[in-house]
This record gives C-alpha cells, sequence and structure tokens, in this order.
C-alpha cells in the first residue's frame, strides 16, 4: 500500500473511532470529568489550576491508550476487519502507525479541548511554551500509545481491554504521579513512581506549561525515558500483532509485553542510580528554574498598570476559614498575647527576614502567614497582622507594592519555608499549600496597600 493507501487507512480509521460510543466517551468525556474533578479540588490555587495541567492532560492520554485506542482495536477484530487488512499490499508496520497517529490526533484534539475549557472556566493561563508542548506531548502519547498497543494484543474481548486496562490505568492514577501529585505521595510511593511513565509524562508537560518550568530543556531525562518505553512498547506490539480474534497468542509472544515492562524498570533503576529521587520534595515537584530565587531587578518592572490588573475574586474573607486575619489584637487573651509577643520578638532577629533579595525576604515572611493558617494555629489570624505590620514598617510602600505583585504573578518562582519551629510554631506542611496560601495572603495585603481593601487597626501586642 502506498502513502496515499495509508491516508485512507488513517481516514477510515478516524471515522470509525468517532462512530465508537464507547470511544468516545474514553476520548472526550472523561478528560471533561478530570477537568472539572480537579477544577473543584484545585481552583482556589493560583493561579487555578496552572500545576496540575500536566496530570491533566497525562490522564487524557492514559484514557486513549488504555482504553480507547484498544477498544477501538479489539472491537475492530472481533468484527474480522483486521482480517481483511492483512490481505493489504503493506507492512504491518505501517497499519499500526495508521492507527496510532489517528489515537494520537484523538487525543490531540481532547488535550486542546481541556487547556481552552480551562482557560475559559477556571481563567488558568494558556501555555507558556506552545511549541515545546507540542513535542512533549508527543514524547507522552508515544510512550503510552504504545503501551494501548500491547493491551489491544493481549486483551481477547473487549471486555478484557477494561480489565487490562484498568491493571494500568488506576495504579498509574494512584502512586504513578498521574492522579494524585508526588508531593502528595509517601516516600516509598514517590520512589514506586519512578517505575511508572506516569511520573514522566507529567514532568515533560508541566515543564512546558509553567512559565518558569524551563521547556524541554529541563524535562531531557523525562523525554529520553519515554522514547526508550515508547520504542518498546511499539516493537513488542507489533511482535505480537494479532490479526484475528481467533489467533492465540504462545509463550514466545508474551515475552515481548514482558520485555516491555522490563522497559520500565531499566527506567525506574536509571532514575534511581542518577539520583532524581534523593532530591528535596519542594525541587523534586519542580523544575530548579521554578524553584530558585527571582532575579532581583525583574520585580521592579511591575507597572502600576501590572498592579491594578491583579483580581481579587479568589481571595476568602479575613474571618474564614483559609487564609483568616484579624482586624486588630484587641481582643486576645493574656495566653494569647504572651505567645504573640514572643513570636514578635523572635521575627525581629528571625535570619530568614534578613535575605538580600527583596522578594524572597517578603515570601518567606509570608510563609510565617501560611503555615499558621495551614496547621490551623490558634493564632493564625493574629501572626498574619503582626507580620503585615512588620512588613510596612520595613520596607518602603513602593517595593513592597512590587514585591507583593511579583509573588502573586510568580507563585511558584523563588522557595518557600516548610518549617517555623524557630517561632514557635510547630507543624508539617505540604510546598504547594505554603505556595497557595502566600499568594493569598500576598493579595490580602496588596489590596489593602493599593486602598481597595479594609484597613487593619493599628495596635501593638500587650506584654505581661
Amino acid at each position: 500500500m502506498n502513502a496515499n493507501g495509508l491516508l485512507q487507512h488513517l481516514l477510515l480509521t478516524l471515522r470509525l473511532n468517532f462512530r465508537a460510543g464507547q470511544a468516545l466517551v474514553y476520548g472526550y468525556l472523561i478528560p471533561i470529568f478530570f477537568l472539572l474533578a480537579f477544577g473543584s479540588v484545585f481552583r482556589s490555587t493560583v493561579p487555578p489550576l496552572l500545576g496540575e495541567m500536566g496530570q491533566l492532560l497525562a490522564i487524557t492520554v492514559l484514557g486513549g491508550a488504555c482504553f480507547g485506542m484498544p477498544t477501538a482495536m479489539v472491537a475492530e477484530r472481533e468484527r474480522g476487519v483486521w482480517r481483511r487488512y492483512r490481505l493489504l499490499p503493506t507492512a504491518t508496520s505501517g497499519l499500526i502507525l495508521s492507527a496510532m497517529v489517528a489515537r494520537y490526533l484523538l487525543v490531540l484534539t481532547a488535550a486542546v479541548m481541556q487547556i481552552l475549557l480551562a482557560w475559559c472556566i477556571y481563567r488558568t493561563p494558556l501555555p507558556a511554551r506552545p511549541g515545546q508542548l507540542a513535542v512533549a506531548f508527543t514524547f507522552v502519547c508515544f510512550a503510552f500509545l504504545g503501551m494501548g498497543l500491547i493491551i489491544a494484543m493481549l486483551a481477547d474481548t473487549v471486555p478484557a481491554v477494561q480489565a487490562l486496562g484498568q491493571a494500568i490505568f488506576l495504579p498509574m492514577i494512584m502512586i504513578g504521579g498521574v492522579g494524585v501529585p508526588l508531593r502528595a505521595l509517601p516516600p516509598w510511593a514517590r520512589h514506586a513512581a519512578a517505575f511508572f511513565p506516569g511520573r514522566y509524562a507529567v514532568e515533560a508537560l508541566q515543564t512546558c506549561i509553567q512559565e518558569n518550568g524551563g521547556g524541554l530543556a529541563a524535562a531531557r531525562f523525562a523525554l529520553a525515558s519515554l522514547a526508550v518505553i515508547g520504542a518498546t512498547a511499539c516493537l513488542a506490539g507489533a511482535m505480537i500483532f494479532r490479526w484475528d480474534a481467533n489467533q492465540r497468542l504462545g509463550k514466545r509472544e508474551k515475552l515481548w509485553a514482558l520485555a516491555a515492562l522490563l522497559a520500565w524498570a531499566g527506567v525506574g533503576l536509571a532514575a534511581e542510580r542518577t539520583g532524581r529521587l534523593t532530591l528535596p520534595l519542594d525541587a523534586e515537584i519542580m523544575p530548579a528554574s521554578r524553584t530558585a530565587p527571582s532575579p532581583v531587578e525583574r520585580w521592579k518592572e511591575i507597572t502600576d498598570a501590572g498592579l491594578d490588573s491583579i483580581t481579587y475574586e479568589d481571595v476568602p474573607g479575613d474571618d474564614g476559614i483559609v487564609t483568616p486575619l484579624a482586624s486588630s489584637l484587641d481582643n486576645l487573651d493574656a495566653q494569647g498575647s504572651d505567645r504573640l509577643a514572643a513570636i514578635e520578638e523572635k521575627l525581629a532577629r528571625w535570619e530568614p527576614g534578613n535575605a538580600p533579595d527583596l522578594v524572597q525576604r517578603v515570601r518567606n515572611y509570608l510563609c510565617v502567614c501560611a503555615i499558621p493558617d495551614s496547621l490551623e494555629d490558634p493564632l493564625e489570624a493574629e501572626i498574619p497582622y503582626v507580620v503585615f505590620e512588620k512588613l510596612k514598617r520595613e520596607v518602603p510602600p513602593g517595593q513592597l507594592k512590587k514585591a507583593l505583585g511579583w509573588i502573586i504573578l510568580h507563585p511558584w518562582e523563588g522557595s518557600v519555608l516548610l518549617d517555623i519551629s524557630s517561632l514557635g510554631v510547630e507543624g508539617e506542611v505540604s510546598p504547594e499549600r505554603v505556595r497557595e496560601r502566600s499568594a493569598l495572603y500576598a493579595k490580602k495585603l496588596l489590596r489593602r496597600l493599593l486602598g481597595k481593601g479594609p484597613s487593619l487597626t493599628p495596635g501593638t501586642v500587650r506584654k505581661e
């Protein structure tokens, strides 16, 4: 079959897929479901859903690979479609490539749909590097669809596809870094995730979505891992290709499927040996360029118009459960006042409060607001009051406004503190939550500095 014949086969495959109800459900409805589910959980992050878009796109490809493509291929094989294809004058590889390209186009349209819906519904920023994201997305599809090809060859019936697909889909979602973020997993699960391609898929996609993610250059290991996994899977799928529903696989053919899984193991061992799993948690989740302190000069370029463009619809009320803020210290009892006075005294000589980079220094102080809030400390509303007053006293207003604006617009830059036990606040918190709450507290202070929010009642901590 010439190139025109393969093109006709591709178009025919697309038409058959759009006629299959199950394929459309897995290809389009499930991605929309996950988008809305993630939106209900992460819509308060700043910016909304931006840090989870890599996971969402990986889920879209994973659904097409585990269910969409193998369901369509097995259904066609049961109807005798592939037995007829075998009579065509073309190599098996050409037909396999045509089927995979058809599914690639389907998941690509589903991914574009997710990105646009996230932008329309949640105002999620569009990907920072769309061209590089397309390259990373292609690598992810190559790895996952190769895995889907093996599922289609191992499954005898469509119900068997569901069982085999779930055996891969669910572990990848739960401990593979696709559905549950790596930062939320226990240490053993983060190590186990290194042996799943989902971890590298999310990393490759997210580095191209975030403005400061580093792009393809920051995802070289992830891209290489996906290429190895995809090449092994495609080779194994071609070697055990089944044209007829009555054709059965022998032990030799099943060894090819095992070889594909060994590629997963090889990638995981390589990650272990190169030390990729021994990084600090915050750095492990985010590319190095996202955790490095922001350049000293860039925050000074923020204009008044840029500050005025910041919106506050996502900021909770001061008396709410999230990011509470006291309007004064008049209602503190003696015990609370004494503890707050001790915290204020420690803040005066607190080393992170003297960071040379003003933006990082302000971010450190905002972490002092975010951590008690995350831990539900009894003084979670009063500590931010003390921090706000300290920042207003020590930082010139013009610089403070720009520093806060930079933190709000670039929440993933700089480093965040996870431990302020030296100030008398004990407990462990996740870096994501600290970044989220820090940005919200930054909005609360900036809104007041710009005269757009309620002012705080001046006061001092009572010392007894």
